[in-house]
């Protein structure tokens, strides 16, 4: 659960293990889609305004993927990311930043910091992706971190978020997904909803990994977050001084009734048991 879309590649000829695989790896290969997301965030920003975008700053950045697809994209992009977990960061720099040119290199920053105290320019973009603002479990530390992005903004700037729910979002389940990694060889990744208080919304979630030789990776991440609703987030973004905030629903494919990857700006979504959708807040 809770990918936008998934890339499967032709048989590996080698196999991974829970001894030999490298936990972010999977995790960059099994949940995000980077390309996907930036040509989001590309397409919604020229339907909205009339300039091209600089500089993105990315909000609880991890290993830096997608700050790196946005430098990758175009010679006048440059990034900043933050993020409270050095290992993490360093683990983007000796893998993800690695891996660009001395131009790229020279256009994106990561900084070790607190999302809720950081001053690190103004941005025309700001990504807080993959739910991660979900980590917040009160509501007043939730309109301190848009109040916060808000200020990190130019005058006519954007936030960019994503949000997960449906009715099997509060369940406690497990729903295991067939990988593969860069090369084909093939792992399982596993979404453990282990408990939801239906009191305060907070609930406790792990990613698991399990390979062909069935070693496992257990509780590769765990995360304790509050399930937010729509409704909530929107009325914190306007508390917070964004002056529009727009949620951009997925499509159907008619042929599989299945999600087409098509956000577009919507009121109204279907009831589904799980779903995932962009949040646009304007500054």
């Amino acid at each position: 659960m809770f990918r936008k879309s998934t890339r499967r590649s032709e048989a590996g000829s080698g196999s991974l293990s829970a001894v030999s695989a490298d936990r972010h790896l999977l995790y960059q290969q099994s949940v995000q889609d980077v390309e996907a997301e930036i040509d989001f965030v590309e397409q919604t920003w020229s339907e909205l305004r009339r300039r091209p975008a600089e500089h993105l700053r990315e909000d609880f950045c991890g290993t830096a993927n997608t700050a790196c697809e946005w430098v990758k994209r175009d010679a006048n992009h440059y990034a900043t990311g933050i993020d409270l977990e050095k290992s993490v960061l360093d683990w983007g720099r000796q893998h993800n930043l690695a891996e660009l040119d001395a131009d790229q290199l020279r256009r994106i920053e990561l900084l070790n910091g607190d999302v809720l105290k950081a001053r690190p320019g103004l941005a025309d973009i700001i990504l807080a992706m993959n739910f991660s603002y979900y980590l917040f479990l009160e509501r007043d530390e939730l309109h301190a971190y848009f109040a916060n992005a808000l200020q990190g903004l130019v005058a006519d700037g954007i936030l960019f978020l994503d949000a997960y729910g449906g009715y099997e979002a509060p369940m406690v389940l497990t729903e295991p997904r067939e990988c593969q990694d860069e090369e084909g060889n093939e792992f399982t990744y596993i979404w453990e909803q282990a408990a939801f208080n239906p009191i305060d919304s907070c609930m406790t979630c792990h990613i698991h990994f399990e390979f062909p030789d069935r070693s496992r990776m257990e509780k590769a991440f765990s995360y304790h977050w509050r399930l937010w609703t729509l409704p909530e987030i929107r009325e914190i973004l306007y508390e917070a001084g964004f002056s529009s905030v727009e949620i951009y629903w997925e499509g159907t494919d008619e042929e599989n009734n299945e999600g087409n990857g098509i956000y577009t700006p919507s009121e109204t979504g279907d009831a589904d048991p799980g779903w995932v959708c962009y949040i646009v807040a304007q500054a």
